[in-house]
Protein backbone atom coordinates (compact mmCIF):
# COMPACT_ATOMS: atom_id res chain seq x y z
CA UNK A 1 0.00 0.00 0.00
CA UNK A 2 1.22 2.85 -1.02
CA UNK A 3 2.04 6.31 1.79
CA UNK A 4 -0.40 8.36 2.84
CA UNK A 5 -2.82 6.24 0.65
CA UNK A 6 -3.78 4.86 4.12
CA UNK A 7 -1.84 4.36 8.07
CA UNK A 8 -2.25 1.30 8.85
CA UNK A 9 -5.07 0.29 11.69
CA UNK A 10 -3.14 0.98 15.10
CA UNK A 11 -0.61 -1.60 15.73
CA UNK A 12 -2.52 -1.58 19.37
CA UNK A 13 -4.01 -5.03 19.34
CA UNK A 14 -0.80 -7.22 20.08
CA UNK A 15 0.33 -4.34 22.76
CA UNK A 16 -2.62 -5.31 24.36
CA UNK A 17 -3.48 -8.43 24.25
CA UNK A 18 -0.01 -10.39 23.98
CA UNK A 19 0.99 -11.36 27.18
CA UNK A 20 4.26 -10.68 26.60
CA UNK A 21 4.33 -7.31 25.55
CA UNK A 22 3.22 -6.33 29.02
CA UNK A 23 5.92 -7.42 30.65
CA UNK A 24 8.67 -5.21 32.35
CA UNK A 25 9.44 -3.33 35.79
CA UNK A 26 7.02 -2.91 38.45
CA UNK A 27 5.34 -0.53 37.51
CA UNK A 28 1.83 -2.44 37.00
CA UNK A 29 1.68 -3.98 40.41
CA UNK A 30 -1.58 -3.14 42.35
CA UNK A 31 -2.65 -3.91 46.45
CA UNK A 32 -5.62 -4.42 45.35
CA UNK A 33 -7.22 -6.76 47.45
CA UNK A 34 -10.84 -7.88 45.46
CA UNK A 35 -13.82 -8.49 47.60
CA UNK A 36 -16.86 -8.06 44.96
CA UNK A 37 -18.56 -10.92 42.75
CA UNK A 38 -17.42 -13.49 40.94
CA UNK A 39 -16.87 -13.47 36.53
CA UNK A 40 -20.07 -12.05 34.85
CA UNK A 41 -22.44 -11.42 38.04
CA UNK A 42 -20.32 -8.38 38.80
CA UNK A 43 -21.02 -6.86 35.53
CA UNK A 44 -24.44 -6.41 33.18
CA UNK A 45 -23.75 -5.62 29.37
CA UNK A 46 -26.01 -4.75 27.21
CA UNK A 47 -26.22 -3.11 23.56
CA UNK A 48 -26.23 -4.66 19.77
CA UNK A 49 -22.80 -6.00 17.89
CA UNK A 50 -21.40 -2.92 16.41
CA UNK A 51 -22.17 -0.72 19.08
CA UNK A 52 -19.90 0.34 22.00
CA UNK A 53 -21.14 -2.10 24.44
CA UNK A 54 -23.17 -0.74 27.57
CA UNK A 55 -21.53 -1.87 30.69
CA UNK A 56 -22.48 -1.62 33.99
CA UNK A 57 -20.91 -2.53 37.13
CA UNK A 58 -22.80 -4.14 39.98
CA UNK A 59 -19.67 -4.60 42.26
CA UNK A 60 -16.05 -4.97 42.01
CA UNK A 61 -15.21 -8.05 39.88
CA UNK A 62 -13.76 -11.43 40.86
CA UNK A 63 -11.99 -14.00 38.32
CA UNK A 64 -10.37 -16.74 40.26
CA UNK A 65 -11.05 -18.75 37.34
CA UNK A 66 -11.18 -17.17 32.80
CA UNK A 67 -14.83 -17.20 31.88
CA UNK A 68 -16.16 -16.36 28.29
CA UNK A 69 -19.66 -15.58 27.54
CA UNK A 70 -21.17 -15.60 24.36
CA UNK A 71 -23.73 -12.24 24.24
CA UNK A 72 -24.90 -12.39 20.72
CA UNK A 73 -24.16 -15.36 18.32
CA UNK A 74 -23.75 -14.24 14.85
CA UNK A 75 -24.84 -16.19 11.72
CA UNK A 76 -21.42 -16.10 10.17
CA UNK A 77 -18.89 -18.63 9.55
CA UNK A 78 -16.92 -20.02 12.63
CA UNK A 79 -13.22 -18.63 12.67
CA UNK A 80 -10.20 -20.55 13.06
CA UNK A 81 -6.55 -20.57 14.25
CA UNK A 82 -4.99 -18.68 11.95
CA UNK A 83 -7.68 -16.41 10.73
CA UNK A 84 -7.59 -12.83 10.06
CA UNK A 85 -11.09 -11.10 11.20
CA UNK A 86 -12.08 -7.50 11.65
CA UNK A 87 -12.98 -7.03 15.21
CA UNK A 88 -14.09 -3.85 17.46
CA UNK A 89 -12.68 -4.00 21.35
CA UNK A 90 -13.63 -2.55 24.77
CA UNK A 91 -12.02 -3.21 27.85
CA UNK A 92 -12.40 -2.70 31.30
CA UNK A 93 -10.51 -2.87 34.94
CA UNK A 94 -13.21 -5.05 37.01
CA UNK A 95 -11.18 -3.34 40.75
CA UNK A 96 -11.22 0.31 39.33
CA UNK A 97 -14.88 -0.45 37.22
CA UNK A 98 -13.73 1.95 34.68
CA UNK A 99 -13.05 1.57 30.69
CA UNK A 100 -9.45 1.41 29.59
CA UNK A 101 -9.35 0.77 25.97
CA UNK A 102 -11.67 0.70 23.40
CA UNK A 103 -12.12 1.10 19.36
CA UNK A 104 -15.45 1.81 18.78
CA UNK A 105 -15.92 5.71 17.59
CA UNK A 106 -13.13 7.00 15.13
CA UNK A 107 -10.74 4.75 15.83
CA UNK A 108 -12.36 1.69 14.18
CA UNK A 109 -12.83 -1.89 13.96
CA UNK A 110 -9.07 -3.71 14.07
CA UNK A 111 -7.31 -6.25 12.42
CA UNK A 112 -7.13 -10.02 14.66
CA UNK A 113 -5.24 -12.37 13.70
CA UNK A 114 -6.06 -15.60 15.85
CA UNK A 115 -2.57 -17.04 16.42
CA UNK A 116 0.04 -17.09 19.30
CA UNK A 117 1.74 -14.23 18.21
CA UNK A 118 -0.97 -11.99 18.52
CA UNK A 119 -3.35 -13.31 21.06
CA UNK A 120 -2.47 -14.23 24.99
CA UNK A 121 -3.71 -17.66 25.23
CA UNK A 122 -7.39 -16.78 27.17
CA UNK A 123 -8.38 -14.91 24.09
CA UNK A 124 -7.42 -17.17 21.51
CA UNK A 125 -9.45 -19.84 23.03
CA UNK A 126 -12.70 -17.56 24.33
CA UNK A 127 -12.36 -16.70 19.93
CA UNK A 128 -11.68 -19.80 18.31
CA UNK A 129 -15.01 -21.26 16.78
CA UNK A 130 -17.23 -18.42 17.46
CA UNK A 131 -19.15 -17.20 14.68
CA UNK A 132 -18.54 -13.80 12.55
CA UNK A 133 -20.85 -11.34 13.89
CA UNK A 134 -20.96 -12.46 17.32
CA UNK A 135 -20.22 -10.58 20.50
CA UNK A 136 -17.93 -12.42 22.84
CA UNK A 137 -16.91 -11.49 26.96
CA UNK A 138 -14.18 -12.82 28.72
CA UNK A 139 -13.49 -12.08 32.59
CA UNK A 140 -9.96 -12.66 33.85
CA UNK A 141 -7.77 -11.87 35.62
CA UNK A 142 -4.56 -9.52 35.01
CA UNK A 143 -2.12 -12.61 35.07
CA UNK A 144 -4.43 -14.43 32.56
CA UNK A 145 -4.62 -11.82 30.26
CA UNK A 146 -1.35 -10.00 30.04
CA UNK A 147 0.62 -12.42 31.84
CA UNK A 148 2.56 -11.63 35.49
CA UNK A 149 2.83 -7.72 35.25
CA UNK A 150 -0.90 -6.65 34.15
CA UNK A 151 -0.52 -4.43 31.39
CA UNK A 152 0.26 -0.95 32.85
CA UNK A 153 -0.37 1.20 29.52
CA UNK A 154 -3.83 0.08 30.00
CA UNK A 155 -3.99 0.77 33.60
CA UNK A 156 -4.13 -2.28 35.06
CA UNK A 157 -2.30 -3.33 37.68
CA UNK A 158 -1.32 -7.36 38.40
CA UNK A 159 -3.73 -7.84 41.14
CA UNK A 160 -6.39 -5.99 38.88
CA UNK A 161 -9.45 -8.08 36.79
CA UNK A 162 -10.17 -7.65 33.16
CA UNK A 163 -13.83 -7.38 31.35
CA UNK A 164 -13.38 -7.50 27.40
CA UNK A 165 -16.02 -7.68 24.96
CA UNK A 166 -15.12 -8.39 21.43
CA UNK A 167 -17.86 -7.83 18.25
CA UNK A 168 -16.66 -9.89 15.35
CA UNK A 169 -17.34 -8.18 12.45
CA UNK A 170 -19.46 -10.19 9.27
CA UNK A 171 -17.30 -11.28 6.92
CA UNK A 172 -16.79 -9.50 3.61
CA UNK A 173 -18.52 -9.80 0.71
CA UNK A 174 -16.02 -11.68 -1.86
CA UNK A 175 -17.46 -9.10 -4.90
CA UNK A 176 -19.62 -6.38 -5.33
CA UNK A 177 -23.26 -6.86 -4.58
CA UNK A 178 -26.45 -4.67 -6.33
CA UNK A 179 -27.42 -3.03 -9.20
CA UNK A 180 -25.75 -2.39 -12.45
CA UNK A 181 -25.60 1.63 -13.05
CA UNK A 182 -24.48 3.03 -16.30
CA UNK A 183 -21.38 4.28 -16.70
CA UNK A 184 -21.29 8.15 -16.56
CA UNK A 185 -19.61 10.32 -19.53
CA UNK A 186 -16.59 11.48 -17.02
CA UNK A 187 -15.53 7.84 -15.89
CA UNK A 188 -12.81 6.16 -18.08
CA UNK A 189 -13.19 2.27 -19.28
CA UNK A 190 -12.21 -0.17 -16.88
CA UNK A 191 -10.30 -3.47 -17.99
CA UNK A 192 -9.89 -6.61 -17.03
CA UNK A 193 -8.41 -10.39 -17.12
CA UNK A 194 -9.45 -13.11 -16.20
CA UNK A 195 -12.54 -11.88 -14.25
CA UNK A 196 -9.90 -9.49 -12.54
CA UNK A 197 -9.34 -5.48 -13.15
CA UNK A 198 -6.16 -4.36 -14.07
CA UNK A 199 -6.47 -1.11 -15.20
CA UNK A 200 -8.59 2.08 -16.36
CA UNK A 201 -8.97 2.92 -20.48
CA UNK A 202 -8.61 6.44 -20.26
CA UNK A 203 -9.17 6.23 -24.50
CA UNK A 204 -12.13 9.15 -24.98
CA UNK A 205 -12.05 10.77 -21.52
CA UNK A 206 -12.89 13.98 -21.02
CA UNK A 207 -9.81 16.31 -19.22
CA UNK A 208 -10.51 15.74 -15.15
CA UNK A 209 -11.89 18.93 -13.73
CA UNK A 210 -10.81 20.14 -10.36
CA UNK A 211 -13.70 19.11 -8.65
CA UNK A 212 -13.75 15.52 -6.72
CA UNK A 213 -16.01 12.85 -8.71
CA UNK A 214 -17.92 10.05 -7.57
CA UNK A 215 -20.10 7.71 -9.82
CA UNK A 216 -21.43 4.12 -9.30
CA UNK A 217 -20.78 1.14 -11.47
CA UNK A 218 -22.91 -1.31 -9.10
CA UNK A 219 -24.60 0.66 -6.38
CA UNK A 220 -24.41 -1.84 -3.24
CA UNK A 221 -27.35 -3.44 -1.59
CA UNK A 222 -26.36 -3.48 2.05
CA UNK A 223 -25.84 -0.87 4.25
CA UNK A 224 -24.11 2.50 4.16
CA UNK A 225 -20.87 3.29 5.34
CA UNK A 226 -20.57 5.35 8.61
CA UNK A 227 -17.94 7.60 9.02
CA UNK A 228 -15.39 6.01 11.62
CA UNK A 229 -16.15 2.47 10.49
CA UNK A 230 -13.59 0.55 9.27
CA UNK A 231 -14.30 -0.95 5.33
CA UNK A 232 -13.00 -3.53 3.68
CA UNK A 233 -12.19 -2.88 0.11
CA UNK A 234 -10.13 -3.88 -3.78
CA UNK A 235 -9.29 -0.86 -5.35
CA UNK A 236 -7.18 0.22 -8.20
CA UNK A 237 -5.60 3.60 -8.53
CA UNK A 238 -4.12 4.88 -11.67
CA UNK A 239 -3.38 8.48 -12.59
CA UNK A 240 -5.45 10.26 -15.13
CA UNK A 241 -3.57 9.07 -18.37
CA UNK A 242 -1.18 6.64 -17.12
CA UNK A 243 -0.66 3.70 -18.80
CA UNK A 244 -0.50 1.51 -15.67
CA UNK A 245 -1.84 1.49 -12.37
CA UNK A 246 0.54 2.73 -9.73
CA UNK A 247 -1.67 0.41 -6.93
CA UNK A 248 -3.85 -2.37 -6.55
CA UNK A 249 -5.26 -4.85 -4.53
CA UNK A 250 -7.12 -7.01 -7.32
CA UNK A 251 -4.03 -9.37 -7.63
CA UNK A 252 -3.82 -9.50 -3.72
CA UNK A 253 -6.17 -9.57 -0.95
CA UNK A 254 -8.66 -7.00 -0.03
CA UNK A 255 -7.25 -4.46 2.71
CA UNK A 256 -9.19 -2.41 5.60
CA UNK A 257 -8.62 1.21 6.94
CA UNK A 258 -10.96 3.71 8.78
CA UNK A 259 -12.83 5.85 7.09
CA UNK A 260 -14.18 9.94 7.71
CA UNK A 261 -11.04 10.22 10.17
CA UNK A 262 -8.03 11.17 8.22
CA UNK A 263 -6.60 7.76 7.91
CA UNK A 264 -6.92 7.89 3.88
CA UNK A 265 -6.71 10.91 1.41
CA UNK A 266 -9.31 13.27 1.59
CA UNK A 267 -10.85 12.01 -1.54
CA UNK A 268 -11.47 9.11 0.06
CA UNK A 269 -12.99 10.32 3.19
CA UNK A 270 -15.15 12.47 1.50
CA UNK A 271 -16.20 10.29 -0.96
CA UNK A 272 -16.68 6.58 0.59
CA UNK A 273 -18.56 8.00 3.91
CA UNK A 274 -22.29 7.13 3.06
CA UNK A 275 -21.90 4.27 -0.10
CA UNK A 276 -23.78 1.49 0.48
CA UNK A 277 -21.92 -1.84 0.87
CA UNK A 278 -21.44 -4.00 -2.22
CA UNK A 279 -20.89 -0.68 -4.64
CA UNK A 280 -18.11 -0.48 -7.10
CA UNK A 281 -17.12 2.92 -6.89
CA UNK A 282 -15.18 5.01 -9.31
CA UNK A 283 -13.37 8.16 -7.75
CA UNK A 284 -11.90 11.18 -9.85
CA UNK A 285 -9.50 12.80 -6.83
CA UNK A 286 -7.92 15.93 -8.06
CA UNK A 287 -4.20 16.59 -6.29
CA UNK A 288 -5.33 19.16 -3.23
CA UNK A 289 -7.19 15.94 -1.89
CA UNK A 290 -4.83 13.32 -3.19
CA UNK A 291 -1.14 13.77 -2.27
CA UNK A 292 -1.04 17.76 -2.36
CA UNK A 293 1.32 19.70 -4.87
CA UNK A 294 4.31 17.07 -3.48
CA UNK A 295 3.04 14.38 -5.26
CA UNK A 296 4.29 10.77 -4.82
CA UNK A 297 7.17 9.91 -6.41
CA UNK A 298 7.85 6.67 -4.67
CA UNK A 299 4.38 5.68 -7.27
CA UNK A 300 5.49 8.25 -10.29
CA UNK A 301 2.22 10.72 -9.11
CA UNK A 302 3.14 14.40 -9.83
CA UNK A 303 1.83 17.11 -8.04
CA UNK A 304 -0.59 17.86 -10.69
CA UNK A 305 -1.97 14.58 -11.48
CA UNK A 306 -5.63 13.74 -11.22
CA UNK A 307 -6.15 10.17 -9.66
CA UNK A 308 -8.61 8.02 -10.50
CA UNK A 309 -9.80 5.01 -8.56
CA UNK A 310 -12.13 1.90 -8.82
CA UNK A 311 -12.99 0.68 -5.30
CA UNK A 312 -15.29 -2.46 -4.24
CA UNK A 313 -16.75 -1.24 -0.63
CA UNK A 314 -16.89 -5.18 0.56
CA UNK A 315 -18.07 -4.55 3.95
CA UNK A 316 -18.08 -2.20 7.34
CA UNK A 317 -17.02 -2.88 10.43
Amino acid sequence: MLPRLHRPLAALVPVLLLGLAACGDDDGTSPNAIDGLAGFDAVEISGEPGSKPTVTWKDQLEADDPEVEVLTEGDGEEVAAGDSVLANLWIGNGFSQEETYTTYGEGGAQELVLDEEQLAPIFLEALEGQTRGSRVAVVASAEEAFGEAGNPSLGIGNQDTVLMVVDLAPAPLAAPQGAKQQRAAWMPRLTAAKGAITGFDFTGTPEPTAKLQQGFLIKGDGPVVEKGQAITVDYLGQVYGGAKPFDESYSKEPTSFPIGTGGVIKGWDRALAGVPVGSRVVLAVPPDLGYGTEGNKQAGIKGTDTLYFVVDVLGAA
